[in-house]
C-alpha cells in the first residue's frame, strides 16, 4: 500500500514538472532519493504551485497556435433577418404562452430563453459575429417600462432585432445584437 502511495506521489510530481509547477518534494535538490521516500511516508499531503489553471491529466504539452490576420474588414454572410425574428419569437411563445408571473419562474426562464435563442441564432454558423442577448421579463400591471441600450456601431454590418410578448400576466422583451467582429 505504501508503495502504491508513493509512486503516486511520485507520478504526480513528475507531471507537475512537466506543466511547468514546482511540487514541494521536487522543489529541493539535495534530498537524496531514499530520504525522498521517507519524507513521503512521514507527511500525508504534497504542495504545489501550478502555472496552468486548469491542469490537465495527460502528459502532452500542446503548444498553442498563432493565427494570422486575416484584415477582413466585411463579413462574407450578412444574418438573415427574417429567420433570426422567427427564432426569437418562436423561443418566447414555446416558453411563455401559458405561463403566469412568478418571480423564481421569471428568474429561471430569462436564463434559459437568452440561452435558447442565442443557441439557436449560432445554429447558423454565421462566422465573426458576436452574438448578445438580453432578456427581460415582468409582471403585467398597467405600469410602463422603457429599455434603451447604448454601443459602439457599424451601421454597414452590425444588426439587432428585438421581439415583445406579453400574455395575461406575463410581458417579456427579447433583444439580440450581432456585432461583426474584425
Amino acid at each position: 500500500m505504501a508503495s502504491d502511495h508513493r509512486l503516486a506521489r511520485d507520478r504526480a510530481a513528475r507531471l507537475l514538472r512537466k506543466q511547468g509547477s514546482r511540487s514541494s518534494l521536487a522543489s529541493s535538490t539535495d534530498i537524496t532519493q531514499n530520504d525522498r521516500h521517507q519524507k513521503l511516508d512521514s507527511e500525508s499531503t504534497v504542495s504545489s504551485i501550478s502555472f496552468r489553471d486548469n491542469p490537465t491529466h495527460d502528459d502532452h504539452f500542446r503548444i498553442p497556435v498563432k493565427y494570422e490576420n486575416t484584415y477582413q474588414l466585411e463579413p462574407t454572410k450578412k444574418f438573415p433577418h427574417s429567420t433570426v425574428n422567427n427564432f426569437i419569437k418562436e423561443s418566447m411563445e414555446n416558453l411563455l404562452s401559458d405561463e403566469h408571473y412568478r418571480p423564481d419562474f421569471c428568474r429561471d426562464v430569462t436564463k434559459t430563453l437568452s440561452e435558447t435563442i442565442k443557441a439557436r441564432i449560432k445554429s447558423l454558423m454565421i462566422p465573426r459575429y458576436k452574438i448578445i442577448c438580453l432578456v427581460q421579463i415582468g409582471e403585467l400591471k398597467s405600469q410602463g417600462i422603457r429599455v434603451g441600450s447604448r454601443c459602439l456601431w457599424d451601421d454597414s454590418n452590425d444588426t439587432f432585432w428585438t421581439h415583445e410578448f406579453r400574455n395575461k400576466s406575463i410581458y417579456a422583451i427579447a433583444s439580440v445584437y450581432g456585432i461583426y467582429y474584425e
